[in-house]
């Protein structure tokens, strides 16, 4: 599940900035999204070693790749259907994955995946279009500390997508904040199960 692990990595926080010219995210840029910048994802469903990185940023674009180590014989068959993802036996890649990361949220720039991941100032009900008939809606948003995370707990705004692209895979949820970028990751397989990631960044906002 490298290719949400790999971009869904990197997100922020306010911004009193003017919207950019595609309609898309405005705010300056993140260093979430700037070169050499690392997001690792932690896993118990058989998934480890799972490491995303920042190799280039072009016009407010970062271009990452990622690997990751999966044993799980139910996530490695979803990848081997998606053309992305490069298989072999247990290790798992995908390369040039793009996005838009600044202190507004995340926004994919992903030709067959686009739009709006979160925007941190969002609300409740919000609504983003992610092409195809896929929507991605808020539906939480925390007004006190009530997420753990690591040694503490945080605020945190939840996005669901559905439909998915991803064959397998009947939703996504992904968790952000706006100090720590995406948080977490959790994929409702098609048989109601959930697999759930955490994700650490190198930096923070």
């Amino acid at each position: 599940m490298r290719l949400w692990i790999t971009g869904l990595v990197i997100a922020v926080l306010l911004c009193n900035c003017e919207k950019d010219d595609n309609g898309g995210l405005g705010g300056s840029q993140s260093a979430m999204g700037e070169v050499g910048e690392q997001l690792d994802a932690s896993n118990s469903s058989g998934v480890s070693n799972a490491t995303a990185t920042v190799t280039s940023l072009e016009d407010g674009i970062s271009t990452m790749d990622a690997t990751a180590t999966i044993t799980n014989e139910d996530i490695l068959d979803i990848l081997e259907n998606v053309p992305e993802f490069t298989v072999s036996g247990n290790s798992v890649s995908v390369s040039d994955v793009q996005f838009r990361i600044t202190t507004e949220g995340i926004e994919s720039k992903i030709p067959a995946y686009p739009g709006i991941i979160v925007k941190y100032d969002s609300k409740v009900g919000d609504v983003y279009s992610g092409g195809s008939g896929i929507e991605r809606e808020v539906i939480y948003k925390s007004s006190d500390d009530d997420y753990p995370y690591g040694f503490m707990y945080i605020k945190v705004i939840k996005v669901e997508e559905s439909p998915t692209p991803f064959p397998g895979v009947s939703k996504i949820a992904y968790i952000a904040n706006h100090r720590f970028g995406m948080v977490g990751i959790d994929f409702t397989l098609d048989d109601n199960s959930i697999v759930h990631f955490t994700l650490y960044g190198s930096v923070e906002n």
